[in-house]
């Protein structure tokens, strides 16, 4: 029993840390939310465009996705969660962050789904980040 157990709660682990941000882990809603939030809080240091500005990189394109490549949802939630906005870094909510880090997916191209980017660090990391859409998921 104990083996049966074992074998079934290491195979739902391994089929969430295979998640992707390939496969729709936000809705559309939450990114129109999150360009809103975005233009308020994040635009005026990264730019409307994301494109980045003097103070800060640029948080679309491939230099941003060669340096979260491989990493988690998880990883840039909270390292936005506790550095940013600049100038008070870890000010805003939870929600606030999912929804800004929804826009940020969207906007590098990433596919929405139905269901909304979850504000807890330990589910977001079980989503990684993949510059390049996988084989599987063609």
């Amino acid at each position: 029993m104990k083996l049966i157990l074992l074998i079934a709660v290491s195979s739902i682990a391994i089929s969430q840390t295979q998640r992707s941000v390939w496969d729709g882990v936000y809705s559309a809603d939450q990114a129109k939310r999150g360009q809103a939030r975005y233009n308020q809080r994040c635009g005026t240091c990264h730019g409307e465009s994301l494109e980045g500005g003097e103070s800060a990189p640029a948080l679309v394109g491939g230099g941003f996705l060669a340096n979260w490549n491989a990493l988690t949802v998880g990883d840039l939630f909270d390292r936005t969660r506790t550095t940013m906005p600049q100038d008070k870094p870890g000010s805003l909510s939870r929600e606030a962050n999912a929804e800004i880090l929804a826009y940020v997916l969207s906007v590098n191209q990433f596919p929405a789904g139905s269901e909304e980017l979850p504000q807890k660090s330990e589910v977001l990391r079980t989503i990684k980040i993949e510059a390049t859409k996988p084989d599987s998921k063609q």
